[in-house]
């Protein structure tokens, strides 16, 4: 496995990866093809790949505003689950959010996806059951 930065021509491979992990997301908001892109220009993104043979096995989208990063999308292939490549990924933004400056590293999980609140956790992750999360959107989609 060799974890690389993700690039545009990933996109395809990204949205593959997402469906087969069963992750939702927004084709015709923040996930459109032009935003990753665009992201991907910026220096506030560490979006990550994992492949094998070429092939896209996981990915982690990481984001900082300058005080915080965000871990804001990972997936790894169910049939590549359980070998530490989630981990690595988390690991690999770590270190690039670190040596920006960046040290505190969160992620938010929707209440529904308790595989990922538990990994989370076995990673050293803590949960803040008191911090409510509010949000403003100027579509659905976004």
């Amino acid at each position: 496995m060799r974890i690389r930065d993700l690039t545009s021509e990933d996109y395809d491979g990204l949205v593959a990866l997402w469906e087969a992990s069963e992750l939702p997301y927004r084709p015709h908001g923040r996930d459109q093809r032009d935003r990753i892109g665009r992201e991907l220009e910026g220096d506030g993104a560490v979006f990550l790949a994992a492949e094998e043979d070429r092939v896209l096995i996981g990915a982690v989208l990481g984001t900082h505003d300058g005080r915080k990063g965000w871990i804001n999308r990972l997936a790894v292939l169910p049939e590549h689950r359980g070998r530490g490549i989630g981990t690595a990924l988390v690991g690999a933004v770590e270190a690039r959010l670190l040596e920006r400056g960046i040290e505190i590293v969160t992620c938010l999980i929707e209440g529904w996806n308790v595989e990922s609140m538990a990994f989370f956790e076995r990673i050293g992750f803590i949960a803040h059951p008191e911090i409510v999360y509010y949000s403003k959107r100027h579509s659905p989609d976004t």
